[in-house]
């Protein structure tokens, strides 16, 4: 199972909130790429890694070298096909083709006022922060793999508008679309 959308959007509480619900195993691609981080000398111990300075720093490096990025997918590709987990990550909905893949929509403005809840900012710079990192986000995995992160929601088995949702509502969401999928699944091998 994987958990898409854009930065800010609740991916985390919803993967963990499935995982518990479904016995999956949660893994963060973007703690496999903090770990990369830390590798290059990068203080990464804190939860908002992404949106400092810092974050912002590794991000220019990714830009300029996408082997981060291509060894991160190919570790997390490996652990979809062979474990019972469920992952966060920008990129894998479009890399594999099995299980479900759910995208998290919404506003930049939704992800801002998510940010400054979790990280103590105000919310001219937490939307400074996600409009960066969603744009790019979305600029480095086109130029990687060529598809449109967050445009092309075609591999995706479900899309939850997060906006005006409160965690609990869009996890029930998630619930149910996984449910549905297993439904099908088991139909289909009928």
């Amino acid at each position: 199972m994987i958990i898409s959308g854009p930065p800010a959007i609740g991916k985390t509480t919803i993967a963990k909130g499935l995982g518990e619900e479904f016995g999956l195993k949660y893994l963060s691609g973007g703690d496999v790429l903090k770990e990369m981080a830390r590798d290059q000398g990068f203080e990464t111990d804190r939860d908002d890694f992404w949106d400092t300075k810092e974050g912002m720093n590794f991000l220019n490096i990714r830009k300029v070298n996408p082997e981060f990025d291509k060894q991160v997918d190919q570790k997390l590709g490996k652990i979809f096909l062979t474990e019972d987990v469920i992952i966060t990550s920008y990129t894998l909905p479009w890399l594999v083709k099995d299980g479900i893949k759910i995208w998290l929509a919404g506003s930049h403005e939704n992800s801002a006022k998510r940010m400054t809840m979790r990280d103590d900012i105000s919310i001219q710079d937490a939307l400074e922060i996600v409009k960066k990192r969603y744009d790019e986000n979305k600029t480095l995995y086109h130029k990687l793999y060529g598809f449109n992160f967050g445009e092309d929601l075609s591999v995706f088995n479900a899309i939850i508008n997060t906006d005006n949702l409160g965690p609990d509502q869009v996890l029930e969401q998630a619930k149910n679309a996984v449910k549905k999928y297993y439904d099908s699944q088991t139909i289909t091998k009928s």
